[in-house]
Order: C-alpha cells, then structure tokens, then sequence
C-alpha cells in the first residue's frame, strides 16, 4: 500500500515545480495582481464594446465584412449563423467567448509576432525559443490550467492567460519560417536601394511573408476558441460553461446547442482570417457581378 501511494505522488521533477511555484506565490503575489487587473481590464473593455452593440447590429457588421472578405454566401451563412445562435438564447454566451478569444489573441499577437521577428533575426534566440515552443505544443493543454488557477484563482483572467500560453506557438513559428524564406536576392535588392534594416523588414520581408505569418495569427485564433472552451472549467464562461453542464448534467441537448454556437463561431473567425492569409483575390465589384449575373435577364 506504501509503494502504491508513492506512485501516485509527484516525484523529484513535480516536486521542484511545486516548490517553484510556491515562491512564486509568496514573493511575486503584487506582480500577479496587477496582470491579473491588466488583463481583467482589456477583457472587460472588449466585453462592454461588444455588448453596446445590438445584436442585429453587429450581425450586420461581421455579414459586411465577410461580404467584403469572402463571398456573398459566407456573408448570408454568417446571418443565419448569428440569428441562429440569437434564437437559442446563446447571444451574450457568444460574446463573452468571443472576447475571451479576441484578448488572448492579441495578446499571443503582441508576444508572438516580435518572438518570432528576433528568432528569424538571430540564430542563438531561435535556439532558445524552439525548445519552449515544442514544450508548449505538446503539454496537454489541461496542465495549463493548474498553475493558472494557482497564481490568478479561478475566473476569466486564469483562462486567458492558459489560453495565451497554449495559442502563441503557431504565430511564432510560422512569423519565423515566413521570414526565413524571403529570398535572399529579395533582401539584396532592397539593401542595394539604400533600405535600412529597419525598412527591410517592413518594407520587403514582411510582405513577402505576410501569408505565411497570417495562416500563423489564424491557427493562433483558432487555438485561442478550442482553448477558452476546456476553460470554462476553471469558470473562464462563455459557451464553454454552456457545453460544461451538458456534460455535467448528461444533457445531450444543450451540449449540443453549445457546440453549435462554438463552430458557428469557429467558422466565422477561421474564414475572416483566413481571407488574410492570401493575396489579394477578385474585386468586391467583379464578385458581386458574378454573384448577381444569374438572376438577370438575358
């Protein structure tokens, strides 16, 4: 029975984590309340901005967009993904969501994007910087939130920053391998015109790159969606806690009203982004000709 409970105990390499966090705890607790007020304000700003506006409103908007991004058809499913969503009584679920995302994304963005710059830049920090992004990838995404809960309690905050941690991986990745594959005549051409460095990575790299560094911010987003769902066990909200007690409650239903609700969602911020992440397609005007061109008479 002894040896049966020790195997059920953290061993040396637990055990140094346990006492590190412990540290943590009793001598950096001011620097974890002012992230934890930080993000709380970004995310309740987000929250509030969308929440002024009227649902109808804001359908309207993201159909505006889509149109203008995507197609007349990805527009017409966002209204009737939205209405639909609306009609299940999911709306400020959504929302609440939806800013989860958006701020743990601009965050990872705000982190990642430079990472990954200085790691395309600078062979040593790529070496540096790999090993923790291979670390982040594959730990399962629900040891995250142990240490979250940890050093911020429980509630949105600890559930941004798991989602942060477990999204970054792919933008940075992704800006470094964009930015290592510009050509190198590319590079040479804008340094014979006179361009500093400064303007050879926004003025060449970037762009030759911007593709790529896109489908990053784009697998962050959708990173930062299925994240925020598995924290609503530690209270992050949301449509999470709406698939949470589906499952707690053994409704089939309502677990799959939730899940609905999320891939509608999903669908929304993948395609967006995702129209980023290629060059510049048809005109609005040429799509909106080929759209109508059907429904007129010969």
């Amino acid at each position: 029975m002894t040896l049966l409970a020790a195997a059920h105990q953290a061993s040396w390499l637990g055990q140094g984590v346990d006492v590190i966090v412990a540290w943590l705890l009793a001598n950096a607790q001011g620097a974890f309340d002012v992230i934890k007020v930080s993000v709380l304000a970004v995310v309740s700003f987000i929250e509030i901005l969308l929440d002024a506006l009227p649902a109808w409103l804001l359908a309207w908007a993201v159909a505006a967009v889509g149109l203008w991004r995507v197609s007349g058809g990805f527009a017409l499913f966002v209204l009737l993904g939205l209405n639909l969503v609306l009609s299940l009584q999911l709306w400020n679920a959504m929302i609440a969501t939806l800013a989860l995302v958006i701020t743990a994304s601009l965050l990872a963005l705000v982190i990642g994007l430079p990472l990954g710059i200085l790691s395309a830049r600078y062979r040593s920090v790529w070496r540096v910087v790999r090993p923790c992004l291979d670390l982040m990838q594959t730990m399962p995404a629900f040891v995250y939130l142990i240490p979250a809960v940890m050093l911020f309690s429980t509630g949105a905050v600890p559930s941004i920053l798991a989602t942060l941690i477990f999204s970054m991986p792919p933008v940075v990745r992704l800006t470094q391998l964009g930015l290592s594959q510009v050509p190198a005549d590319l590079l040479e051409a804008g340094r014979s015109f006179g361009c500093s460095e400064r303007q050879l990575l926004w003025k060449v790299q970037m762009p030759t790159a911007l593709p790529t560094v896109m489908t990053g911010v784009n697998q962050t987003i959708m990173l930062a969606l299925s994240m925020v769902v598995i924290a609503s066990m530690i209270g992050g909200g949301g449509l999470g806690d709406v698939v949470l007690r589906g499952i707690q409650q053994l409704d089939v239903g309502l677990g799959f009203e939730g899940g609905i609700a999320v891939v509608i969602l999903a669908v929304i911020l993948d395609r967006l982004s995702q129209s980023f992440t290629a060059r510049e397609g048809q005109p609005l005007r040429q799509r909106w000709r080929a759209w109508m061109s059907p429904w007129r008479s010969s």
